[in-house]
C-alpha cells in the first residue's frame, strides 16, 4: 500500500503541473482545469486523457526549444 501512495504522489507532482500551466495561461484556477479534464475524459471515453497527454508533451517540447536566456552572450 505504501508503494501505491508513493506512485500517487509522483503522478500528482508531475501530472498536475500541466493543468497549473494551462490555468495560469488562461487566468483561471487550476482546480477548474483539472475538473474539466476529468469530465471530458469520462464523457468522451478517453479523449480528454489523450488531449492532456498531448498538451503535456507539447509543453515539454516548447520548454526545451524556447529557453529563457539572461543575455545575448549566453548563446
Amino acid at each position: 500500500m505504501n508503494l501505491f501512495y508513493k506512485l500517487l504522489l509522483f503522478f500528482q507532482k508531475r501530472g498536475y503541473y500541466v493543468c497549473q500551466r494551462i490555468a495560469d495561461r488562461l487566468g483561471i484556477r487550476a482546480k477548474v482545469v483539472r475538473t474539466s479534464f476529468m469530465y471530458l475524459t469520462f464523457v468522451t471515453l478517453g479523449f480528454g486523457f489523450a488531449l492532456y497527454l498531448f498538451l503535456a508533451f507539447w509543453m515539454r517540447i516548447k520548454d526545451l526549444i524556447y529557453t529563457k536566456r539572461s543575455s545575448v552572450f549566453d548563446l
